[in-house]
């Protein structure tokens, strides 16, 4: 199955001016060069051909005022100094914690607790794989969010947060829409890899 890997950087605040001081700036794109350039150069990932694309994205400040907004009236009080520590950012980098798959579909659901991957349902149709990693052998609470979903998941992802993100949409049609199209990409992630299989097959039956 092909990947397209989102790389998300949220950065963090004075929280505001803390997040915009030239030095919190340098840390973060530090560590989002490193793990950027790892998935871009690592040699057996080039050549499994797993990965289609990378893209790299920094939190906008308004929405990491939301962000900030909506852990605050849950009771997550968020001062400067755990501002690293409380909002997910990006040598040697370590897991965090472990790995989660968002899904809809029962039957992926099974298919990563099979692989010991825990789940979350998602009543959104929001379909992917998150890992947070960190610097190893850093005192830094920097840490970085790595999203991993097939290229049919990112087309329904962009659409999705265009439209729903940092707030949802009241529209019922809109979300009656997203709900078809999360289904039709659920059906061309099945073809598209069936499609390999197939061709996959056929060139080891023809190779002499």
């Amino acid at each position: 199955m092909r990947k397209t890997l989102k790389i998300l950087i949220l950065k963090k605040l004075d929280r505001e001016e803390f997040y915009k001081a030239e030095e919190t700036q340098s840390l973060l794109d530090q560590f989002l060069n490193q793990v950027e350039h790892f998935f871009r150069t690592n040699p057996t990932l080039k050549k499994a051909k797993t990965i289609h694309s990378i893209k790299s994205r920094q939190k906008d400040p308004e929405h990491l005022r939301d962000k900030l907004m909506r852990k605050y009236s849950k009771g997550f009080v968020i001062t400067k100094e755990t501002l690293l520590k409380e909002i997910t950012a990006f040598e040697d980098w370590k897991l965090v914690e472990s790995p989660k798959a968002y899904t809809w579909e029962k039957e992926n659901q099974q298919f990563f607790e099979d692989l010991g991957i825990k789940t979350e349902v998602k009543d959104t149709y929001y379909t992917s794989v998150h890992y947070v990693v960190k610097p190893n052998n850093a005192k830094s609470d920097v840490t970085c969010e790595i999203q991993v979903r097939t290229l049919f998941e990112e087309i329904w992802g962009e659409i999705d947060h265009t439209i729903n993100y940092p707030h949802a949409t009241n529209s019922i049609a809109c979300k009656e829409q997203i709900r078809v199209l999360a289904k039709l990409v659920s059906t061309g992630t099945r073809l598209a890899d069936s499609i390999f299989r197939t061709y996959d097959e056929y060139k080891s039956n023809n190779t002499e």
